[in-house]
């Protein structure tokens, strides 16, 4: 029988669901169990899933920058939080009106909360930067901090 690890591993390799967190066995002695269940929050006596936001982070010469394309949502709806190596981006899409799941014809939009963590690749300066939401699309522009740079100073006799 295959292990907790194993199988991990296996699911991995065959391109596993996305949204699932994995519970790894920690031994033999371990009372913890392999959990394969999607990432989902607990609210009001109902589970609800947390979609994933795409975005696309590119560098320019003076900053880093995130977009996504978030359509059907209100700024106000919003909440972009950066740190120095890191930025967080939370929200949620909502829909006028309740569709009964057998009217679907498609269905492949997401509504309800999503989020997206990353971790920056540079180090940034959280106080300089800017955040644009123009035709459905988020920018955020990260200055980039730059600890390389030296500053001459000038000794001055007392």
């Amino acid at each position: 029988m295959a292990t907790s690890e194993e199988k991990f591993f296996e699911s991995l390799a065959k391109g596993g669901p996305d949204n699932h967190h994995y519970k790894v066995d920690a031994g033999e002695d371990s009372s913890e169990t392999e959990e394969k269940t999607p990432a989902k929050k607990w609210a009001d006596d109902e589970i609800e899933t947390e979609g994933k936001l795409t975005i696309d982070v590119y560098k320019t010469p003076s900053e880093i920058v995130v977009e996504s394309a978030i359509a059907g949502i209100k700024p106000e709806d919003l909440d972009v939080n950066v740190s120095t190596d890191s930025i967080t981006i939370k929200g949620e899409r909502r829909r006028d009106e309740k569709i009964k799941d057998g009217d679907y014809f498609y269905q492949e939009c997401y509504w309800g909360r999503f989020s997206r963590s990353v971790i920056l690749p540079e180090e940034i300066d959280p106080d300089r930067a800017t955040v644009n939401f123009k035709n459905g699309i988020l920018t955020v522009r990260l200055p980039k901090l730059n600890r390389k740079k030296s500053k001459k100073l000038n000794v001055k006799i007392e």
